[in-house]
């Protein structure tokens, strides 16, 4: 056992690891400013890799997924950030997947299984854009789910029910692993995919209602 600790000690951390690490002391020394309340699953996970998915309201939704697990996220990122600027140089620095807006990039589809075989976890955005409208959700593109049936590993759901903002408490919600497992080994048709995506939504839109009863409850309680 000693012989293991100091055999993992003496492994470096590779350039991506220091970053994570890095961006997560961050998030601590910016905790009186971006305060965030978790409720559901206990975080971080383990037992990974994992692909987590997540809606999205603002930039700033990267933070709390990325404190899902320990260990460095891949995001999927829409392929326009690598164009140039300040987010070229994050989405590079975090090793991001370039996707096209409309979803359906191949290249992004083999580099997520290429990461989740070599044991790192992938995040996706499923609405694929900011959602600035008054809808829960904007209408999902596919992919969370035929990368958790061809991967064979777990989607690890994460809700908020507002935009981010600066010196403001947020409520985050982690649901517990969504598996499809039925498909594993199997070739599932589109229909099974979206049946699987819609189980997804399904999910997350119950994530949204409870989050949703707490801070609701909070609220009254502190009108009292």
């Amino acid at each position: 056992m000693a012989k293991d600790k100091k055999e993992k000690k003496d492994i470096k951390p590779t350039k991506l690891e220091k970053w994570f690490n890095f961006m997560h002391r961050a998030v601590k020394l910016l905790f009186p400013f971006f305060h965030f309340k978790y409720y559901g699953e206990k975080i971080p996970f383990e037992g990974g890799p994992y692909i987590i998915v997540g809606n999205h309201h603002s930039l700033l939704d990267v933070i709390p997924i990325a404190l899902t697990i320990k260990e460095p996220v891949h995001f999927i990122a829409k392929n326009e950030l690598w164009k140039g600027g300040l987010m070229k140089k994050f989405v590079v620095k975090c090793e991001c997947i370039p996707v096209s807006r409309d979803g359906n990039d191949s290249s992004a589809l083999i580099k997520s299984l290429r990461y989740l075989k070599n044991g790192e976890s992938v995040a996706i955005f499923p609405e694929g854009t900011r959602n600035k409208s008054d809808q829960r959700f904007l209408p999902f593109k596919s992919g969370a789910a035929a990368i958790s049936i061809m991967s064979k590993r777990p989607i690890v759901p994460v809700v908020q029910i507002r935009k981010i903002r600066f010196m403001r408490k947020e409520y985050i919600y982690y649901g517990k692993p969504v598996e499809f497992t039925e498909f594993y080994g199997k070739k599932p048709t589109e229909a099974d995919i979206a049946a699987c995506d819609q189980k997804l939504l399904d999910e997350m839109n119950a994530i949204y209602e409870k989050l949703t009863e707490i801070v609701t409850a909070k609220k009254k309680r502190r009108a009292k």
